[in-house]
């Protein structure tokens, strides 16, 4: 089933699985903040955390199979850098979420209305 659309590609939902498990730690979650600010090693990452090195590699390569952050070795480090098209893509599918709740909370209101306007023409 495709939900959207990833840099023109289609984004299924085995992708969107993969973003929104990724973005539901809050770790993970801390981590693309701070790397779509800055590129960072993932041992100045792992500094930050009160866990092993290790296990911080291991939440971002979740994010990187994600799409939620790329490496790339810089000399002995692996620098981590943030996707902005992937978050962009979770974005566009949380409003198109949104957009559809929003189509059935007017649908609503226009039924109360409708309902309202019968009840005043009886009276």
């Amino acid at each position: 089933m495709v939900v959207g659309t990833l840099d023109g590609a289609a984004l299924d939902q085995a992708d969107v699985d993969r973003v929104f498990g990724a973005l539901a730690d809050a770790t993970r979650r801390d981590i693309v903040v701070r790397v779509l600010t800055q590129a960072q090693s993932v041992s100045s990452l792992a500094r930050r955390y009160d866990m092993s090195f290790a296990a911080v590699q291991k939440h971002v390569a979740v994010l990187e199979r994600a799409a939620l952050v790329h490496k790339q070795r810089q000399g002995r480090e692996q620098m981590v850098s943030g996707d902005v098209e992937t978050v962009r893509a979770a974005a566009r599918l949380l409003a198109e979420y949104e957009a559809i709740w929003r189509g059935r909370v007017d649908r609503i209101a226009d039924l109360l209305t409708e309902s309202g306007d019968d009840e005043r023409d009886q009276g």
